[in-house]
């Protein structure tokens, strides 16, 4: 196989989910401009399908659907219809995420977190590894963070009114270990699991915080959505055929120090 074809993702179903999202919208438009039919969900169908259209517009497979990450139920019906209208599921990006506590001591928005972020996770890996086991075939590919490998810097949000509650911190390094355990359960089924973790992306973010950031950071700037494809292509393609259980940061250099 030439190698640039090892990248290509025709003929394969993948679902993203919060793919309406920061990164979510670049890993839509990465994984169908691959060749892939992709479904983008979450909560609100109305603005998944206005980015399915916008994708389809330029000649996209691209197809929006409703689910709840809080909810098993709707994670089911999700699966089932996406294998209704393709008779199969290829490539799962775990990339949504619930950002519900305001504050380090707010126990409140924890709870919700945990139902999305942690019981949401496994249960979404579960009920779709399921049918990629039964298929003998499958990739997941969970969006993680570089907050996953290392441990806050407030010097970076001094003099701004940006903060970060622990919550996100605790989610993505649960999931990138759980990476590692789901990669290991499901190999004998031909199916991988990796994570990314990416930096912080440019988001009209404090000018002082982008400047502390891009100092912080090999590379001297945050990241922007594009920098992100690659790494997702690669995980879901047959280019990295033989990854499994690994954690890639996408971070610019921030934790190589």
């Amino acid at each position: 196989m030439d190698v640039l074809d090892s990248f290509k993702l025709d003929g394969q179903v993948a679902l993203v989910t919060g793919g309406a999202g920061l990164y979510g919208s670049f890993i839509v438009d990465a994984l169908s401009e691959a060749g892939a039919t992709v479904y983008t969900a979450g909560r609100s169908l109305p603005k998944y399908q206005e980015q399915a259209h916008r994708c389809q517009n330029r000649g996209l497979s691209v197809c929006a659907a409703r689910y709840d990450q809080a909810s098993p139920e709707s994670m089911e019906k999700l699966l089932a219809q996406i294998l209704a209208e393709q008779g199969k599921i290829d490539i799962l990006v775990n990339n949504a995420v619930l950002r519900s506590m305001k504050a380090w001591d707010d126990l409140d928005g924890l709870k919700a977190s945990m139902e999305a972020n942690a019981t949401g996770i496994i249960a979404m890996i579960n009920i779709f590894g399921r049918q990629m086991m039964e298929q003998k075939n499958g990739n997941i590919v969970n969006i993680a963070s570089m907050q996953g490998m290392v441990g806050p810097d407030f010097a970076l949000y001094k003099g701004t009114e940006m903060d970060v509650p622990p919550d996100y911190f605790f989610h993505k390094a649960g999931l990138i270990n759980v990476t590692r355990y789901y990669a290991a359960r499901f190999a004998l089924f031909g199916i991988r699991v990796n994570a990314i973790s990416p930096g912080g992306m440019e988001s009209g973010q404090d000018s002082i915080f982008q400047e502390r950031y891009g100092e912080r950071t090999f590379l001297g700037r945050m990241a922007n959505g594009e920098e992100i494809k690659g790494a997702v292509v690669f995980l879901a393609s047959k280019a990295s055929s033989y990854l499994t259980g690994i954690n890639l940061p996408v971070d610019g250099g921030y934790t190589a120090h």
